[in-house]
């Protein structure tokens, strides 16, 4: 079954059933996999698909939390994915600190190069 690109963002209702899909390939995953995934949860009224990530919107709110339910976690073509209802992000994660190459070669004490060149 295809659906049209329904995500009706002012409807407080509709907000409720829809399910929000992250950390999605893309570029290997398509409307029609994202839809034939969800479509065992029930009726989809309406898909979209963008860089990175897809919104469901299902036709109510209980088929929405099942297919949270089954699907957040799921790998597919090699990355896990972040599924919940749009209406209810998940808290934010701890996130690790990135730090540049440069980084990891300095520290906090200035080297002695009088002592390197005497050695080198």
């Amino acid at each position: 079954m295809m659906s049209g690109n329904v995500n009706n963002k002012t409807d407080p209702r509709s907000l409720r059933s829809r399910v929000f899909i992250g950390n999605l390939n893309t570029l290997l995953v398509t409307k029609a996999d994202v839809e034939a995934i969800f479509n065992k949860y029930g009726k989809i009224v309406g898909c979209s698909v963008h860089k990175g990530f897809a919104f469901v919107q299902c036709a109510n709110e209980r088929n929405a939390r099942a297919a949270v339910a089954g699907e957040d976690g799921r790998m597919i073509v090699g990355q896990v994915l972040d599924i919940n209802l749009a209406c209810e992000p998940k808290p934010q994660r701890l996130k690790t600190v990135k730090h540049s190459a440069g980084d990891m070669y300095s520290s906090s004490f200035d080297l002695d190069y009088d002592f390197q060149r005497d050695y080198l």
